[in-house]
């Protein structure tokens, strides 16, 4: 009899990912995860308690690598670490998705998915100080319009986020026509 093939830590949590995006937390079963892998659906109790564990963990995941990108930017031209922001968070969009599903997950079911969402909160603050930084900055050097609220401003960046590619271009160059229709508008002055 040969032995079972077990999945790592890091494919499971790239199934994970997967079959939330695709079916949504509702939708996802640890049953429905297992089909996924290769190995026996007992593994992931090895990494795992419950539902509400490796989903949080996913976001943990997500987070730290948004997170490791976004803190590795050069901040010293705000309009150009504004466009490698944008350039992040459209390479990770699938994080966004992600993010929605964390309310969701009862915190009371797993001290260790209680920590995992800690962190993705605690890191979102971090990523929102940042945005904000820059838009400030990026506001007092006389790039952005100071009669348009920071908020407003910042909301329609992050719906950037959601539109859709319909040209299938690669995600920078997709970023980059972003960023330029964002900043300077497609009217004619």
């Amino acid at each position: 009899m040969g032995r079972k093939q077990a999945f790592t830590k890091s494919e499971l949590l790239d199934q994970t990912k997967k079959v939330l995006l695709e079916y949504g937390y509702e939708g996802f079963q640890l049953k429905l995860l297992s089909k996924s892998l290769v190995g026996a659906r007992s593994t992931i109790y090895q990494y795992y308690a419950n539902k509400e564990e490796i989903v949080a963990a996913c976001m943990k995941r997500s987070m730290e690598n948004v997170l490791q990108k976004a803190s590795a930017i050069d901040e010293t031209d705000c309009m150009n670490a504004l466009q490698h922001l944008l350039d992040v968070y459209l390479e990770e969009a699938s994080f966004h998705q992600l993010l929605g599903y964390a309310h969701k997950i009862n915190k009371a079911n797993s001290a260790a998915a209680a920590n995992d969402l800690e962190f993705v909160e605690q890191a979102h603050e971090i990523l929102k100080d940042q945005l904000e930084r820059l838009f400030a900055r990026a506001q007092e050097e006389g790039h952005l319009n100071t009669s348009i609220p920071l908020p407003a401003i910042i909301g329609v960046f992050f719906n950037l986020i959601e539109t859709p590619n319909m040209m299938n271009i690669p995600t920078l160059q997709w970023s980059k026509l972003l960023y330029q229709m964002w900043l300077g508008g497609v009217g004619r002055r």
